[in-house]
């Protein structure tokens, strides 16, 4: 199923606020996408969840989470390529599942 456009766009502003926040996140480390709405003093989670679907493919984009550790939605694969190169820490479910372990990577915006 392909993306839906946003019915309001997010401001120029926030999308290239939100990229470079994205772009200042090390190798190794993530932040949520409330982590994100945070580090601009908002509380846009799902604006940044836009941003990041439509204009997130020149940054970092497997540095971006959910707030459960789990990368973003159908790009497990991909991310978990970026994940294991950058010595992302992880943790694994018994099924083989797995999620970044926020509590040691999570990222803290400063």
């Amino acid at each position: 199923m392909a993306a839906t456009p946003p019915s309001t766009p997010p401001s120029e502003d926030f999308v290239s606020r939100v990229l470079d926040v994205v772009a200042s996140i090390p190798p190794g480390q993530v932040m949520s996408y409330g982590d994100v709405a945070a580090a601009l003093g908002s509380r846009a989670a799902r604006a940044v969840g836009q941003v990041m679907a439509w204009y997130g493919s020149d940054v970092p984009w497997w540095r971006v989470i959910r707030a459960s550790g789990h990368p973003a939605v159908d790009h497990s694969a991909r991310a978990l390529e970026h994940y294991r190169a950058e010595g992302t820490p992880l943790l694994w479910s018994r099924s083989g599942t797995f999620r970044v372990d926020l509590a040691r990577a999570r990222h803290s915006g400063e």
